[in-house]
């Protein structure tokens, strides 16, 4: 990108606030925008992963607490998926330096538009959304939750199914962070939305809190590497700080369609913008 430093730091930390502030509406933590949208301006895939992990550490504790205190997020869900997103962001990590970047960029865009296919599919659904019963091992740990929310003020209750699924699901997504450093909410908020059966305000809010822990699992690997650039690093975690502000603020106003369909919208750009790049790399 042929700006000066200080134009190129304020470009930065304005993509930062933009995908900073998606990214926890939508719980994605901002690198599924940050990451590709740094790529697309000229900054190596891997720098700008690396980045995005340290961005999404950061902010994800932000938008998390907030989410805590407004009973949105299911903590016994996340706990409990977190131990294979952990595993699976430690195997992303040992990946990530044996993948050539145009293939790291193909991936991306291929797990972006397996997400946004897996969420359209069901937003095509006619009706509203049917609730089975919790599974078994769901109802022991107590996973089936509700929330209020203040878009239409009602109380929203929501059972939690199909665990071995999800659970399968979130190995792949923490595998995902670990390789793309996209923070994996791009994949666990579709897998707790149509394998766990969460509603997306639940899936968003609980993806919040658990991508942070995700990435700390595997940035530790892109600091050994040499790919964690302190010059990029530092626009892109206060761009993301606040952005997730404002994004916290947004999600219990807004209903859950239209935070799906702008989800929607995100992923395929991405999707076919990373793509494209790769095929040309």
């Amino acid at each position: 990108m042929s700006l000066s430093p200080d134009l190129q730091q304020l470009v930065f930390l304005g993509v930062a606030v933009l995908a900073g502030s998606v990214g926890a509406m939508v719980g994605v933590g901002g690198g599924v925008i940050l990451v590709p949208v740094l790529t697309l301006l000229g900054v190596d895939v891997r720098l700008a992963a690396g980045a995005s992990l340290v961005s999404v550490i950061a902010t994800s504790s932000g938008a998390a607490s907030a989410y805590v205190r407004e009973r949105l997020t299911n903590l016994r869900v996340a706990i409990f998926l977190e131990m294979f997103t952990t595993a699976g962001a430690l195997v992303g990590a040992f990946l990530q330096g044996r993948v050539p970047a145009a293939g790291l960029e193909l991936l991306l865009g291929g797990a972006l538009l397996l997400s946004g296919v897996g969420i359209f599919l069901r937003h095509r659904k006619a009706g509203p959304p049917v609730q089975a019963s919790s599974s078994p091992t769901a109802q022991r740990l107590s996973m089936p939750g509700s929330y209020h929310d203040a878009a239409t003020g009602e109380l929203v209750q929501y059972s939690v199914r199909r665990l071995p699924l999800g659970s399968a699901l979130m190995f792949v997504a923490g595998s995902a962070s670990g390789l793309l450093g996209i923070g994996s909410g791009a994949l666990k908020v579709p897998a707790m939305d149509l394998a766990l059966g969460m509603p997306m305000k639940a899936s968003s809010a609980t993806s919040d809190f658990m991508i942070g822990v995700t990435a700390c699992a595997s940035v530790g690997a892109y600091a050994a590497r040499g790919q964690l650039v302190p010059g990029l690093i530092m626009p892109v975690v206060l761009g993301t700080a606040v952005g997730s502000f404002v994004g916290t603020r947004l999600l219990s106003r807004l209903r859950s369609e239209s935070i799906r369909i702008a989800f929607l919208v995100v992923l395929a750009a991405m999707a076919i913008e990373m793509i494209v790049k790769g095929l040309h790399g």
